[in-house]
C-alpha cells in the first residue's frame, strides 16, 4: 500500500505531465461487487429518516424537500440544519487549529476521507440517480470515481503550491566587511472561511474542488447544497467529518448548511464578514452577485453556452453520431453540454462531396432519433429532468419566433420526470435566441452564411456569455489554426473532430483544465494554481541574527 507520500510524490508528476491519470477507476467492476449490491439497499435505509450521522449542535431544525426525478417521490429525508450565524461561529472557533497544521497533516486527513468516501460510492451513486435524475453510469462516474480524482487533484495543487518555497532559512547579504545576517520564515496563511455552493445537477463533482481545496489550504469548510440535491455531499461530509475524528481533528471543521427553496440561508452565509472564500457553482444572475461581493475571494462557475461548428469531416456520420450523443447525455443538464450548432448555408465538405444544409439537418436528427429510440441506450443516456422549471422552458420555447422545430422522436418507456428534446432551426440574425441559455434538451440549429459568420458568432458569444467547451469539425489545417487564434481571445478551449466513445462534455482530471477563468462562464478552473492559490498568502517573517 502506497503511503500517502508516495501517493503526493505521483500526483505531482501527474499535474506537471497532463497526462491520462487516474487514482479511482471509473468501471464500476473495479471495486467489491458487494459495495454494488449493497449500495441501492443503502440509499434507502435513509429514506423517511433523520440523517442524525453529521456532526451538528443542540440548536437545530430538520428540515428536507428532496424529490426523486426517477420516482416522482419525495425522499422524506430530514438534515439538521443551523442558523448561518451559529455555522459561521462554529467554524471560526476551529480556524487556529486548521491553520496550525502543517501540509502535509492536511494531505494526510484529505486523502484518508477520499478512501472513506470510495468504500460509499455506490451509496452514493442511488442518491445522485434520486436527487439529479442521472443514469447510474453517469451518477457513479460523475459522483464516483470522477469526483475523487478531481478532489485528489486539488489535494495535490494545493500541496505543490504550499511547499512550493522553503519556509525557514538563513538571509546573508555581504556588506564589506560585514555581513546583515538575518532569519526568514515564510509561512502560508488562510485566508479564512470557505462558503462551498452546491448545484442540483452535479452536488459532488462540482462540490468537491472547493472543498478540499479549502482544507488544503487550512480553511474551515460549509457546504451549502441545492436544497434539491443534499443526499449526496452530505455523505461526502459524513466521511470527511470521521477523516477528521479518526485524525484527532475537530469533526466540525467542515459542517453541512442544509436549506429549502422558501427560506435560503445562502446570502447570510455569504455576506458573513468572516467568510473569505466562496466556491459557486449554478445560474449566471446569482454568480454576478457572488463575484461583486467585496471582501470576498470567489470561485464562481455560471451558465454557458456552448457552440459547434460543422464545417467539414473526412466520416460525416461518424461526427454527427458522436454530436447526437453528447447532445443528449443527460438531456443536455451539463455545463459542457453544446446548444449552438452552426452549419453554414453551402453544407459541410466531405472527401465524396459537400453535403447540402437540408441533408446535414436531416442526417444529425436521424442519428438523435436513432438515439432516442434505441431500447438499451436512449432512455439511459439521457436519463430524467432534474428540475420541473426546466420542463416548463421546454414547453414555452416552441413557439419562438424565426425559428422552426425540427421534431425529435418521442421517448418510448421513459419512466420519470423526462421530456423529448426540442431541436430548433434559426437563422444567423435571430442573436436573441442564439445568445440566450436554455439549460436542458433544448438545441439550436443555426444557418449561417459563412464559416466564417459562424466563428463570429461563436467567439462573439463566449464574450458575452461564456462558453466551457467549443467543438469543431473541421479538416482544413490553416481553419483550424485560425478557429483555435479566434477562440483564444475569448478564452475559451477548442476540440475537434471527435468520434467514437468521447464526448465534448467530458473533461479529464489532471489534464483538461475544466474552464479557463477567462470568460462570463466563470472565473475559476479546475484545476490550475490559482485555484488554490487565491485561498491563502504567503507572509515574511524576519529576524536579524
Amino acid at each position: 500500500m502506497k503511503s500517502n507520500q508516495e501517493i503526493l510524490s505521483e500526483l505531482k508528476e501527474a499535474l506537471k505531465n497532463r497526462a491520462f491519470f487516474s487514482f479511482y477507476p471509473e468501471h464500476h467492476k473495479a471495486y467489491p461487487e458487494e459495495w454494488l449490491k449493497n449500495g441501492e439497499q443503502k440509499f434507502s435505509k435513509n429514506l423517511g429518516k433523520y440523517f442524525k450521522t453529521l456532526s451538528f449542535g443542540k440548536e437545530v431544525t430538520w428540515i428536507g424537500e428532496e424529490v426523486s426525478p426517477v420516482t416522482l417521490e419525495p425522499l422524506n429525508i430530514k438534515y439538521p440544519a443551523s442558523s448561518a450565524d451559529s455555522l459561521v461561529k462554529t467554524a471560526s472557533s476551529y480556524q487556529k487549529t486548521l491553520k496550525q497544521l502543517t501540509p502535509i497533516q492536511r494531505a494526510d486527513f484529505c486523502i484518508d476521507a477520499l478512501e472513506r468516501i470510495k468504500e460509499r460510492f455506490f451509496e452514493i451513486v442511488h442518491a445522485t440517480i434520486h436527487t439529479t435524475g442521472q443514469s447510474f453510469l453517469m451518477a457513479f462516474q460523475a459522483s464516483g470515481p470522477h469526483a475523487a480524482d478531481r478532489a485528489l487533484e486539488t489535494i495535490g495543487m494545493a500541496y505543490q503550491e504550499l511547499t512550493r518555497y522553503n519556509t525557514n532559512i538563513i538571509w546573508e547579504k555581504p556588506m564589506g566587511k560585514s555581513s546583515a545576517i538575518l532569519q526568514k520564515e515564510f509561512k502560508p496563511i488562510p485566508k479564512g472561511i470557505g462558503v462551498v455552493i452546491g448545484c442540483s445537477t452535479f452536488p459532488v463533482w462540482n462540490s468537491v474542488p472547493g472543498i478540499f481545496a479549502n482544507l488544503m489550504c487550512g480553511n474551515p469548510v460549509i457546504v451549502k447544497p441545492h436544497p434539491k440535491a443534499i443526499l449526496p455531499i452530505a455523505i461526502v461530509v459524513e466521511e470527511i467529518q470521521k477523516a477528521l475524528i479518526a485524525a484527532r481533528l475537530p469533526e466540525n471543521l467542515i459542517q453541512l448548511a442544509p436549506d429549502t427553496l422558501g427560506n435560503p440561508i445562502t446570502k447570510q452565509l455569504c455576506e458573513n464578514s468572516l467568510v473569505k472564500v466562496i466556491d459557486y457553482t449554478g445560474s449566471t444572475s446569482f454568480g454576478n452577485y457572488i463575484e461583486d461581493l467585496s471582501g470576498k475571494t470567489t470561485f464562481t462557475e455560471k451558465s454557458a453556452i456552448n457552440s459547434v461548428i460543422i464545417d467539414s469531416s473526412n466520416n460525416l456520420k461518424e461526427s454527427l453520431q458522436n454530436l447526437a450523443f453528447s447532445m443528449l447525455l443527460y438531456s443536455g443538464q451539463m455545463c459542457t453540454s453544446p446548444q449552438n450548432i452552426f452549419i453554414a448555408e453551402k453544407g459541410v465538405k466531405t472527401p465524396e462531396r459537400t453535403v447540402s444544409y437540408p441533408e446535414v439537418l436531416d442526417l444529425l436528427k436521424q442519428e438523435i432519433n436513432s438515439l432516442i429510440g434505441h431500447p438499451q441506450i436512449g432512455v439511459g443516456t439521457m436519463a430524467n429532468i432534474q428540475s420541473n422549471k426546466t420542463i416548463e422552458t421546454i414547453k414555452n420555447s416552441i413557439n419562438l419566433k424565426e425559428t422552426k422545430v425540427l421534431n425529435a422522436k418521442s421517448i418510448e418507456n421513459a419512466k420519470g420526470q423526462t421530456s423529448t428534446p426540442l431541436i430548433i432551426e434559426t437563422i444567423s440574425k435571430n442573436k436573441n435566441l442564439i445568445f440566450e441559455e436554455h439549460f436542458g434538451p433544448i438545441f439550436k440549429i443555426v444557418k449561417t452564411i459563412s464559416i466564417d459568420e459562424s466563428l463570429s458568432l461563436a467567439k462573439q458569444n463566449a464574450a458575452e456569455n461564456g462558453a466551457i467547451t467549443f467543438l469543431a469539425f473541421c479538416t482544413d489545417e490553416k481553419l483550424k489554426t485560425k478557429i483555435k487564434e479566434e477562440m483564444e481571445q475569448v478564452f475559451t478551449p477548442v476540440t475537434f473532430n471527435l468520434k467514437g466513445n468521447f464526448w465534448i462534455n467530458q473533461h479529464a482530471a489532471f489534464s483538461d483544465f475544466h474552464g479557463t477563468s477567462g470568460n462570463a462562464a466563470g472565473n475559476a478552473s479546475f484545476a490550475d494554481a490559482n485555484f488554490v492559490n487565491r485561498r491563502f498568502v504567503w507572509v515574511g517573517h524576519r529576524e536579524m541574527v
